[in-house]
Order: C-alpha cells, then structure tokens, then sequence
C-alpha cells in the first residue's frame, strides 16, 4: 500500500451484506478472495484498499486517520460527532440499513404515551428524591434530547448490551435505543411514545477531510467513488419509458405527451422518427417517445401514454443517473477550500 492508496473502511457483520450489496449495485465491486479476510480490494478504481471493521468503531478511525473514507450508521456519526473532528459526510443517507434511536419505556406505564408524560414522571421522581434512570450507550444524543423536551431530571448509564432488559433488571426506569421493527422492545415488554424518536438513522459515507486533502490522488479516487454512488442513488426511484406514439410531427407528438400532465419525462419527452420495417407502415408517421418517470407513477405514466395514442410500451429500470456535477464532490471541495486546504483536481 502506498502513500496515495484510498482506505476505505466498510462495516464487519451487522451491515455487512447489505454494505456489500450496494457498492456491487453502484459499480463498486469489493473483490475478496476469502470471506473471513478484513482486507479487500475496489475492482473498479485502483488502489483502493478497503477493510472491514466493526460499524461502531469506523467513525473513530476515520477521525484518526487510519482510514481516509468509512460506511457505518449515520448514529454513530451524530453520537461521536465533536466541534474539533475532521471527519465530513459526504452522502448522509445511502438507502439502507434504516433504523431509529428511540426511547422505550414500560409497557405497564399506562399513562405515559408522550415525551411531555415522561417530563411529568422525571418530575415526579425528583420530588421523591429520585431522578429518571435511562440506559443507553448513546449517551451524548440522548442527553441532548432529554434536555430539549423538558426532561432535566434523570441520570444516564452507559450500557452496550442487553438495554432491553435494563428495566426488568432494576438498574434503569427506561431505555434509549435502537430499533428497526420494535418486536426487540415489544417482546421485552417496552414501548415507544409519540415524539420519543432521539434519531433516524441509515448507513452514511463520511471523509477524513484532511487525510484527503494531502494527496490529489486520492481526491480523485473519492470522486470517482461519489459519482457512482451518487448516480446510482439518483437513479433509484425512476423508470425509463418508451412508446411508439402515431403523430404528425415530432412537435405534435411532444404536444401530445406534455398534455397529459406531470408524468412527461424530468424535462420532457424525448422523441425521435421511427422508420418503418414494413411497407404496411409507409403512409403511418411513428415516432418513438421515451421518458423518465417515478416508479410509484408508473401505471399513471403508462395511461398517459395511452391517452397520447401510445402503442408498444415498455420500461426499464435505470442503472444511473449522471447530473451536470456530483455534488457531493463539490461540497467536498468546499469543506476542503474552507480548511484552507483544496487541490485543484
């Protein structure tokens, strides 16, 4: 490994099919020769070192530098986040690995459904001498949001394991935690209460600034990496759809489609001359009409078509979408020019 090697640092376990997955699906390919090796190679870009470590533990190596590059949950990054780190993210939300920091209390606590309840039962507790014991090892995020709904009574204790049983066990009155389904907190007998939501999380790439900022090498590699993650991510939620639409002109085809409304394509359709194969089609004008839609719009996009005098159509899901820039590079540049530090890449 060299000086301008790109170490990136992916989540072990946990995350780690899914992880795995996605930078497959982004053009990213981790080329492993053993599962149970911590070391791995980017087939696409090269020298790009990528190593595999415990999801909890990659925000800190990032900070330090062992890494230049990591995927973990966006909870660690606001649990660990300081005024003084070099770590930037560059994408917040990947798409995966979604989950929620939440406080979860007794079930058998009927009355208390809110977070405001949960102020009165700090409150009540304080006037007996006690104060509301909450077990999380987010302790940083969860004392913030305690402090910003009113709770000023209560006392944390720091735990990595088994939180759900905390309050069977004694040692705390509720939890801060997180959840994904809440069948963990129902089957231990805990709920949830309106705006008891701490955190939405999902995986997160994030950047040492500064270990990137000595190597233009690596600041390209880390944009050729954005890119695809950023087209990929763009592309998701849209279809290409093409018809064969009978019609005058192209113009008049274009007219047709635009007035169905706002299944037309991002910025409209794109149509183009159909030359017939057959004789049969020589005194019919088609012109073939393809547009981007969203998928939940599909069958509307579809009818629309059909409105237009559509006939043929078909869509496809799209693998990328490539906009003027990628601005998640762009902000990185930024975050770099306003250290004082920026190569001109």
């Amino acid at each position: 490994m060299t000086m301008d090697t790109l170490r990136i640092a992916v989540p072990s376990k946990g995350m780690e099919d899914d992880t795995l997955t996605f930078l497959g699906a982004c053009g990213l390919s981790v080329a492993r020769s053993n599962p149970r090796q911590y070391r791995a190679k980017l087939l696409a870009i090269p020298s790009v070192d990528v190593t595999f470590q415990r999801a909890g533990d990659i925000f800190a190596k990032v900070d330090e530098g062992s890494v230049d590059l990591g995927i973990t949950g966006y909870d660690v990054v606001a649990e660990e986040r300081r005024e003084d780190d070099r770590v930037t993210v560059l994408i917040p939300e990947l798409g995966y690995g979604a989950c929620a920091l939440v406080l979860g209390v007794p079930e058998s606590w009927i009355d208390v459904t809110t977070v405001h309840d949960l102020s009165d039962v700090s409150s009540s507790l304080r006037a007996k001498g006690h104060d509301l014991r909450v077990a999380t090892k987010y302790v940083n995020l969860t004392r913030q949001f305690l402090y910003d709904h009113g709770i000023n009574y209560f006392s944390i204790f720091e735990s990595s394991g088994a939180l759900e049983a905390a309050p069977t066990l004694g040692y705390a009155d509720v939890i801060a935690d997180i959840a994904s389904s809440g069948v963990t907190l129902h089957e231990n007998r805990l709920k949830t209460v309106t705006g008891g939501t701490i955190l939405s999380s999902e995986a997160c790439f994030i950047a040492n600034r500064q270990e990137l900022s000595r190597s233009p090498t690596k600041l390209a590699r880390t944009r050729l990496i954005l890119e695809a993650m950023e087209s990929y991510l763009r592309a998701r939620p849209f279809l290409s759809l093409t018809a064969n639409v009978r019609g005058g002109t192209a113009e008049s085809v274009a007219h047709q489609v635009i007035a169905q409304g706002d299944v037309a394509g991002l910025k409209g359709p794109t149509v183009a001359r159909v030359f017939p194969k057959s004789v049969e089609y020589d005194d019919d004008e088609w012109y073939a009409v393809t547009v981007i839609v969203s998928r939940d719009r599909l069958q509307d996009a579809v009818d629309a078509m059909r409105h237009a005098g559509a006939a043929d159509i078909t869509a496809v899901q799209l693998a990328y979408v490539f906009d003027s820039k990628a601005w998640s590079y762009e902000a990185l540049l930024r975050a770099l020019e306003s250290d004082g530090r920026i190569y001109d890449v």
